[in-house]
């Protein structure tokens, strides 16, 4: 479990800036995570890395001279917020354009692709590389499904590498993509990891037994057996990655980088009992072993676990892969030391001032307070109850994502108010906010969610049911649009498109706010029951889709939790 810590909300903000004062010489940190502390050469791409807390020295630790120039820090395994995308990226942009790269999760493809829009709208080139390695997360023919683990590790330092030869964002995107067509991964896990404050496991492995194929945010393994010796471990892991060699390349005689990583609580002389017999697996196969790796370097807080990577290399690719780099969790061979940067040089995102709202705005902005103060309440009441639905078959931490945000929202929202801000820009703060601090799919969504509510609502008008059914309805297609989920994919979509339908058909019926949101309540509730029945098509969840079955949606329950218990405060009037 994991001991050490104070608020569990704080941990990752915490465990940021105590990296940031431990390595000066290296990172600076900027809003949403750090860069680097020194000069990187002018127009050189920024690579710029990220996705949730939990897994150093990835990422924060792969920022340095020959690595990564940033890297943005989301909560604990939940994606970073778009705002912080964008602003670690403005931080890290050398003027050459700027390389976004990162594992293939829901949540972080969202967030960096809206950021990737927006720095392009700003004139800054920007490209993407997703990293899907894990053998175990889907079949060879959908590649480009996969999640991303511990070959992390190979494309960021190939396309990091390539950046400080001076190549062009063009031929960098063309390095990474090569680094990670060349990476497979495949892992075990013995037990589960704990997220601070959590009393309970991510997941359990029975006693005795060893979990195969497992992702590095706690997600479940697709099958299990016995825990084998240290040699028999390797020879499951050498001969699922031997089944797989990268198209075009002739194995006897191939060169490889193996990636033998630990997953938090793994010992090293573990580790290097297991790497001796891959070591004599892999020159047996005719392997010639390049620069090997063994150690933590994707971990998952304290999981007890072991992946093998290998690193498929030509010429050019094992150049990079053996290019000097200094980082705080990363280092090979010697760098040149570069300049201190002068943190007035770095462009830092502030905070938009905030508009002038008509008093009947500022009046529902109260109201939209109170709201916010009984949803974060509703999930408090709940959060344990929503991290074992999203157990079954997800990573578990629905109810935990869902309290850092609503707590944040709320934080942002009172924030707002205090400066006399209207509803919209209430709602707005406080959707922020929200996918800041919880980042990952669901982060996003509620961001998107109050974002549309507070653009129905404005600033200089008073409540209506009208234009909450229009901007729930706005919510609903944005969420869609967004999330690309639909109807019967086992989202909060099931939820909130029957929601919407019924809270506009009564709208437009005439009938003030209660009852539109008392009928449309009824909807939410079976429509959350009712997700039981489906079977997960997008995210974290699809691997393991039959393990859902029965259990419904943990983001439609949320949701539908929190419809439920906005009805006595409507009724107080203390929205209108």
């Amino acid at each position: 479990m994991t001991r050490l810590y104070n608020d569990p909300s704080y941990f990752t903000e915490e465990a940021r800036l105590g990296l940031v004062a431990a390595n000066r010489d290296k990172l600076m940190a900027v809003p949403g995570g750090v860069v680097r502390s020194t000069r990187s050469e002018p127009g050189a791409v920024a690579v710029v890395i990220g996705g949730g807390g939990g897994h150093y020295p990835t990422f924060a630790g792969l920022v340095g001279q020959g690595l990564a120039h940033g890297a943005v820090m989301g909560n604990l395994f939940c994606s970073p917020s778009s705002q912080q995308v964008y602003s670690v990226a403005k931080a890290a942009d050398n003027g050459g354009g700027v390389l976004l790269s990162f594992g293939n999760y829901a949540g972080d493809v969202l967030h960096f692709g809206e950021a990737r829009e927006r720095l392009i709208a700003e004139g800054i080139p920007c490209e993407i590389v997703l990293v899907t390695d894990d053998v175990a997360s889907a079949p060879l023919e959908e590649f480009d499904k996969r999640r991303g683990i511990a070959g992390d590790l190979t494309v960021f330092k190939a396309a990091s590498a390539a950046s400080e030869q001076g190549l062009s964002l063009e031929a960098v995107v063309s390095v990474a993509k090569e680094a990670n067509r060349c990476t497979r991964s495949f892992g075990v896990a013995f037990a589960g990891c704990t997220l601070p404050g959590a009393a309970d496991s991510l997941f359990y492995v029975p006693e005795g037994r060893m979990a195969i194929g497992l992702g590095i945010h706690g997600e479940p393994g697709i099958s299990e057996e016995g825990i084998p010796s240290a040699d028999r471990l390797a020879e499951i892991l050498v001969k699922r990655l031997l089944e797989e060699v990268p198209e075009g390349i002739s194995i006897n005689g191939a060169h490889v980088a193996p990636i033998l990583n630990g997953l938090g609580t793994i010992k090293y002389e573990e580790l290097f009992v297991v790497y001796r017999k891959v070591d004599e697996l892999l020159q047996d196969a005719g392997l010639v072993i390049v620069d090997p790796d063994v150690g933590e370097l994707v971990t998952s807080l304290d999981m007890a676990g072991v992946s093998l990577t290998l690193f498929w290399l030509d010429k050019d690719m094992q150049a990079l892969w053996t290019a000097a780099a200094d980082a705080p969790g990363y280092r090979k061979g010697s760098v040149k030391p570069a300049e201190a940067l002068d943190p007035a040089e770095v462009e830092v995102v502030v905070q938009e001032e905030i508009p002038q709202a008509s008093e009947a705005s500022r009046t529902l902005a109260r109201g939209v307070v109170n709201a916010l103060e009984v949803l974060a309440s509703t999930v408090n009441e709940h959060c344990e109850m929503l991290g074992k639905i999203d157990a079954v078959a997800g990573d578990g931490d629905h109810g935990i994502g869902m309290q850092r945000g609503s707590k944040a929202a709320l934080e942002a929202a009172l924030d707002a108010l205090n400066e006399g801000a209207g509803a919209e820009t209430v709602l707005q703060w406080a959707g922020q906010r929200w996918s800041d601090k919880a980042g990952g799919t669901s982060g996003a969504l509620w961001r998107v969610i109050l974002k549309a509510i507070g653009e129905s609502l404005g600033n200089d008008l008073p409540l209506s049911s009208r234009r909450l059914a229009a901007g729930v309805l706005d919510a609903r297609q944005q969420v869609m649009a967004f999330g690309k989920a639909t109807v019967g994919d086992k989202t909060m979509v099931d939820v909130l498109v029957p929601f919407s339908e019924v809270l506009s058909h009564e709208a437009e019926a005439g009938k003030e706010v209660v009852p539109c949101w008392e009928v449309a309540a009824v909807k939410a509730s079976e429509s959350a029951e009712a997700t039981a029945n489906l079977l997960p098509k997008i995210g974290r969840a699809r691997p393991l889709a039959e393990k859902s079955l029965g259990t419904p949606d943990a983001g439609s329950v949320s949701l539908s939790l929190i419809i439920q218990a906005l009805i006595p405060l409507l009724k107080k009037c203390q929205l209108s």
